[in-house]
């Protein structure tokens, strides 16, 4: 039997070296440009009923997965452009959870998400790779946490996002034997 803390951290909490090297920066936007074609190919043969599946009890549906990557990183990216333009600024936080229950996450076609992704990543990706060392160091304040958090830090936070939320549905399908 599979423990709760596996199907809710099936690759481990995040993990960010001390010491983030430019291959470590280069390997995570990578992660983050390919994860749009890992995710499509990984649910475009669902069914309706696999879709509306939970990756686990008491979490989200497929499809609730599939629509919380685009909301959660296009807010990233825009803490991104706000920590380019303006000197350590407040993010602002959203309630993912209130989110992830909104009709356009719970009933919306799973392409609006992949869609919405695709585009999303290759414009965030073309912004990653352009940022110089300074430009990397810059800092945001999360409001919750009260955390400074740098840009190389973020890069790192949202490359495992990717892979957190892709395991959550590899596991899955492995798990009711889906055809991958």
């Amino acid at each position: 039997m599979i423990n709760l803390d596996h199907l809710k951290y099936p690759i481990g909490k995040v993990y960010i070296p001390e010491n983030i090297s430019a291959k470590d920066i280069e390997n995570w936007i990578s992660t983050i440009e390919q994860f749009p074609v890992k995710l499509e190919n990984l649910v475009q043969n669902l069914s309706e009923e696999q879709l509306n599946t939970p990756y686990r009890n008491g979490g989200w549906s497929v499809r609730q997965t599939v629509h919380h990557c685009g909301d959660s990183h296009v807010n990233s990216y825009i803490r991104f452009k706000w920590t380019l333009t303006e000197d350590k600024p407040v993010i602002k936080a959203y309630f993912e959870a209130s989110w992830a229950e909104l009709f356009d996450t719970k009933d919306a076609p799973i392409e609006l998400a992949l869609n919405f992704i695709k585009a999303l990543h290759a414009k965030w990706t073309y912004l990653l790779k352009g940022l110089s060392k300074d430009d990397l160091n810059k800092e945001f304040i999360h409001p919750e946490s009260g955390d400074s958090v740098t840009l190389k830090k973020n890069i790192a936070i949202y490359a495992w996002h990717c892979n957190h939320h892709f395991a959550h549905i590899e596991n899955l399908i492995k798990r009711k034997n889906w055809t991958l």
